[in-house]
């Protein structure tokens, strides 16, 4: 058995199946999967390839290998805990869409674990589906395999299938580890999962079957293959590790945090959880980030929200202070990019970003670990071992502590947490986010039967105003034969001039008419190349097989195409600013304007956007040829075109160039000139969320109304002032001293009265149990006067404790507790009680905390409770 490092193993894998075995070799897809709506992240090597095994896209060559980057969380509570779960990994692959089958599968398998990898034929074991009699031959008659090391294994074990569509058997390959790891005498085949002897190291799944909902199995015209092996998992089986913590990749990252830390692995089991948690997880969000994913509340953010949260605290456990992951980040870096060269090259960006979460969480973990002290603090006192599920949410609401953590600290204590009132409150703010969003177009083409409709032919780049023949026609998902005045419904044609959304512009609106009927065109989308225009019939009858005019809003049109070119430009522009490490991250287009959302973790100054705005202006005034082509896409790459990671395995792409300036890999519609453009206008830069900022401009139309609305405010400013449009600097000016005045006045004013206000604030302490207690109430007095007030009168009493509050439209509460108390007395209990009185809430630590309050009609009430408090 050869041992072997990991990236010696990828590319020998590689090798063998691309140069040796005719297939194409394919770069690791992004973990964010690319139109595909219904998986988070990319956690298998065919996940990335659904529409070649469905035959919606196609190869010139029919099989494929790859190492794919993956990430589970399924078992993301068991890292670290257990010496096999990760939640990043490598799988490797081969796969066939619709060309070999089991027999070259299987025998390439065998072939690469015993020539290429030299692992001894007595040592292997292979599982098949019971039935499946062609896989059983060939490993045992034409492969050789002893019998009694082909197990036939149930449809639960080796069966791959959904509740429809493609499935079929599959054959798993263990690899015999030696006797020493059994578990016990009967430890001596693959089955027993607590042992380490027999370890899978491939799966060959056989797609033959198409399940329908019947449950019936039909075979496939056109069978596929799909394998997988964990790069980890071999590795760790030829370098004789004990466990995926220790294969060659895992030293550095490894030996990093024992530096930090200051201590050694595998020197207190304790400490090994934390350890392997922070190394497992380091890898997972570098190349999430890596991939353009932006740490956020919600889908693949939160993930990677949730990962560097629980590393973080981890760290923590360890006694690592401070900001720590960008170290191993550099170490994850330095291991990988052998392999993944994008990970140097955005090594800035990918530790930028992760240490702006980091900075982050660390401003509230401490906060919130309070807070969480506290309440386990109440359950003890109370004899409870359930923590409040809404207490839990507030948690993860206020202080961004995700469930996970906020279980793992209580398990820590033998506690539990009340996850249903959790997952209740979790879902009342998704519901209200939800309906807050903007609501859909009223019908979706998931229902949709399209079998046996011809696609459409799109002439929209160049005409739009052709003929074309209905052909189908659908009402609330049904085909019907035609539809009448006062309907709506779906259209489809043989030929259409309606650009459908996609890409992130708008659809084209407008008109199909003809002498039998007019029908308004509301919106189009596009699935499997065919056309869906929503229509709603203004007057006649629509039938199939008519024949009508598609007419689209040319006005409109232009607008889009005036907006998406300047994306473009935009796009261009902002790496000649920012640099070439900004990621698009998402982009819409109408008629009003264009928006774009970029990677990149701080806001651009007023400079930055100057130049943006400048360079886009000066790109436009070019009067550039905007060049459409479609070419093979190596020829793509030769034109330094930039667009999507899936355009990579398409045979021919669109390109659409402007000038030497921009190219791009782009479907959308675009100006011929740059100078149709008119002019640009950025209107607002703002944060979508931590790491992606958002762009909003105009252009054409639109900018000019904008210039002619500023010039009708500018005019109106300067009549208020009582001045000219040339004088409006000056006299705000003169303005801003004038107010300095009356400030400098208001404060000596203020000055006066404060040391009469202090006098009476001595004459109000109290002396309760040998405490010097202070409570008042103030009207619209500001937190600095309150803190000035609180710092001024604690330098004239020992063993003092303060409460004020000051009344405007809300309540403001504030607790401050001499250090010599905080022992007896916290400034977040106190303050938090009386607060709620009032209905409000708010902490703080021992010594300070603030809070707010609702109800102004139980102030005197919340205030009276503090006797009770003391």
């Amino acid at each position: 058995m050869k041992n072997l490092g990991m990236n010696e193993l990828r590319s020998k894998y590689l090798n063998f199946f691309a140069n040796e075995n005719g297939h194409t070799l394919l770069k690791s897809f992004p973990l964010i999967p690319v139109d595909d709506d219904s998986l988070l992240l990319i956690n298998a090597g065919m996940a990335p390839l659904k529409k070649y095994f469905t035959g919606e896209k196609k190869m010139k060559n029919n099989r494929a290998t790859s190492s794919q980057k993956c990430v589970r969380t399924a078992d993301i509570e068991r890292v670290g805990k257990t010496e096999r779960h990760g939640t990043f990994f490598e799988m490797l692959g081969n796969f066939s869409f619709g060309d070999y089958f089991k027999r070259e599968a299987i025998t390439w398998a065998y072939q690469f674990l015993t020539k290429e990898l030299e692992i001894s034929k007595d040592d292997i074991w292979v599982t098949v589906f019971k039935e499946d009699d062609e896989a059983y031959n060939i490993w045992h008659d034409e492969i050789g395999l002893d019998a009694e090391r082909i197990l036939r294994e149930g449809k639960e074990d080796n069966f791959w299938e959904l509740e429809v569509g493609p499935c079929g058997p599959c054959s798993e390959i263990f690899v015999d580890r030696g006797s020493d790891r059994a578990v016990d005498e009967n430890d001596v085949k693959p089955g027993n999962d607590n042992s380490d002897r027999f370890m899978e190291v491939w799966n060959l799944v056989f797609t033959q079957f198409n399940k329908d909902a019947q449950g019936n199995y039909t075979p496939l015209a056109h069978p596929n293959i799909d394998t997988g092996m964990g790069l980890e998992r071999i590795a760790m089986v030829l370098q004789n590790k004990d466990n995926i913590f220790e294969v060659d990749v895992m030293v550095e990252i490894i030996s990093e945090i024992e530096r930090l830390a200051g201590i050694k692995y595998k020197e207190d089991k304790k400490a090994d959880v934390s350890i392997r948690v922070i190394a497992d997880h380091a890898k997972a969000m570098t190349f999430l980030v890596a991939d353009g994913v932006i740490p956020s509340n919600e889908k693949r953010g939160y993930v990677l929200r949730r990962l560097i949260r629980r590393a973080y605290r981890h760290g923590k456990l360890l006694g690592i202070e401070g900001e720590f992951l960008t170290n191993i980040i550099d170490k994850v870096i330095d291991t990988y990019k052998v392999e993944y060269e994008e990970l140097a090259t955005n090594r800035e960006k990918i530790k930028e970003i992760i240490k702006d979460e980091e900075d982050r969480f660390q401003k509230t973990i401490d906060q919130g670990l309070e807070r969480l002290e506290d309440l386990i603090s109440d359950m003890e006192e109370e004899n409870k071992d359930v923590l409040n599920g809404e207490e839990a949410f507030k948690l993860y609401d206020t202080y961004g502590f995700p469930l996970d953590l906020t279980k793992e600290i209580l398990e820590e204590k033998n506690l539990k947490v009340d996850e249903e009132v959790f997952n209740e409150q979790m879902n009342i703010q998704k519901q209200t986010a939800r309906q807050a969003r903007k609501k859909d177009a009223g019908w979706s083409l998931d229902n949709l039967n399209t079998d046996g409709i011809r696609k459409t032919d799109f002439v929209g780049y160049d005409d739009l105003d052709v003929d074309g023949k209905i052909l189908n026609i659908f009402v609330e998902n049904n085909q019907v034969f035609s539809i009448n005045e006062g309907s709506k419904g779906i259209i489809i044609s043989d030929k259409t001039s309606f650009y459908a959304e996609g890409g992130g512009e708008v659809a084209d609106t407008g008109v199909i008419s003809s002498d039998n009927f007019e029908a308004k065109v509301m919106d189009v989308q596009k699935l499997k190349d065919i056309y869906f225009h929503y229509v709603e019939v203004i007057s006649g009858k629509i039938s199939v097989n008519d024949t009508a005019k598609f007419k689209v809003d040319r006005y409109k049109r232009f607008d889009i195409q005036r907006n998406h070119s300047a994306t473009h430009l935009l796009d261009q522009a902002l790496r000649d600013v920012l640099g070439e490490s900004i990621k698009q991250a998402g982009s819409l287009v109408d008629e009003n304007k264009l928006r774009f959302d970029f990677t990149h973790n701080k806001a651009l100054s007023t400079e930055e956007l100057r130049q943006v705005e400048d360079i886009v202006n000066n790109e436009i005034a070019k009067q550039n040829f905007v060049k459409k082509e479609v070419v093979d896409y190596k020829k793509s790459q030769e034109m330094g075109a930039i667009g999507l990671f899936e355009d990579k395995y398409k045979d021919k792409v669109r390109v659409v160039s402007m000038g030497d300036y921009s190219k791009e890999l782009c479907g959308g519609c675009h100006v011929n000139y740059t100078s149709d453009i008119l002019m640009f206008k950025i209107v607002q830069e703002s944060s979508v969320s931590a790491g992606v900022r958002r762009i909003e401009a105009i252009t054409g139309r639109k900018a000019y109304e904008l210039l002619q609305n500023s010039d009708k405010s500018i005019k109106t400013i300067a009549n208020k002032l009582n001045t000219n449009v040339n004088n409006i600097s000056n006299r705000i000016d003169s303005i801003e001293k004038e107010i300095e005045n009356y400030k400098s006045e208001i404060s000596r004013l203020k000055s006066t009265n404060s040391s009469d206000i202090i006098n009476e604030l001595k004459n109000s302490v109290r002396n309760v149990k040998g405490i010097n207690l202070l409570v008042k109430k103030f009207e619209n007095a500001s937190m600095d006067e309150l803190r000035d007030y609180e710092n001024r009168i604690k330098n004239s009493f020992d063993n003092m404790i303060i409460i004020f509050a000051s009344v405007s439209d809300k309540i403001v509460f504030t607790v401050s507790v001499d250090d010599k108390l905080v022992d007896k007395y916290n400034a977040g209990k106190i303050v938090r009680e009386i607060a709620q009185v009032t209905g409000g809430n708010g902490g703080g630590k021992k010594n300070f905390a603030q809070a707010g309050g609702k109800d102004i009609s139980k102030l005197d009430e919340a205030l009276n409770k503090v006797n009770e408090i003391i």
